[in-house]
């Protein structure tokens, strides 16, 4: 009798087993919760560095003149081209889900963009002379289009130019120096190859178009002159940090 019992035990006791099994089998089993990934994203503020290139978009024109023969004549000469360095500092602001990045950038460096020529009518004692420099500066607003880590934008605003104009004479000298405020426009490509680093193509032309004029203590000799600088072509390349990994990255499920 006590073997028909344990017999009986062990049978029922392996048929629960098996039916657990299967209904554990037939359970669904509960999905692991979504990945979170980040998602790229310009915003935030960074600070950089750039050198390049800048050069004149036009010959300056000299005016010597005595009093009642104002601009009598002109004559033209080419200026050099520069080397350009110096800093930014800047922030973004890329919407949630948006391909546009708006963004506000403050630039200031060196260039000096400067040349020289005598009076072709007074000969080499007479020379006048032109400088864009040595410094300049940049407050800009960006407006980009982001392909991921490529941005592609465009940039204008306000630049501030130092500007000297001479006239000389063998006995004397005529000169006026000024800062001068006028407007920038252009644009770049950036890539980021890192969550905080990226470089920067860009050119910027400054509409300086500047014309100065002067006169002489010395009036009887050297007279009055008048000056026209052009405009400015730039063109960088840079190096940007940016703080806390392009800001706050936006997350994503997949």
């Amino acid at each position: 009798m006590k073997k028909i019992l344990m017999a009986t035990v062990a049978t029922v006791m392996s048929i629960g087993v098996a039916g657990a099994a299967d209904l554990s089998a037939r359970m669904p089993v509960k999905a692991p919760p979504p990945v979170m990934a980040p998602v790229f994203s310009w915003t935030g503020c960074y600070i950089g560095g750039y050198v390049g290139g800048a050069w004149s978009g036009s010959d300056s024109t000299a005016y010597p003149y005595t009093a009642g023969f104002a601009n009598a004549y002109g004559y033209a000469y080419n200026t050099d081209s520069s080397f350009i360095g110096g800093g930014t500092v800047g922030c973004n602001w890329q919407p949630v889900g948006s391909p546009f990045v708006l963004g506000l950038e403050g630039e200031l460096g060196y260039l000096s963009v400067e040349g020289s020529a005598y009076d072709p009518l007074r000969g080499t004692g007479y020379w006048a002379s032109s400088k864009a420099g040595d410094w300049y500066g940049m407050i800009t607003g960006r407006l980009g289009y982001s392909f991921g880590q490529a941005l592609l934008y465009a940039k204008g605003g306000v630049a501030f130019v130092g500007v000297e104009s001479t006239y000389t004479i063998p006995t004397a000298s005529v000169s006026i120096s000024d800062t001068v405020a006028t407007w920038t426009v252009g644009g770049g490509l950036e890539w980021a190859f890192d969550m905080n680093w990226s470089v920067k193509a860009e050119y910027m032309y400054i509409g300086l178009d500047e014309t100065q004029g002067a006169c002489g203590s010395t009036t009887a000799v050297v007279g009055c002159f008048s000056q026209d600088v052009g405009g400015i072509h730039t063109a960088k390349i840079g190096l940007n940090y940016r703080f806390g990994g392009m800001g706050a990255p936006v997350m994503a499920r997949y």
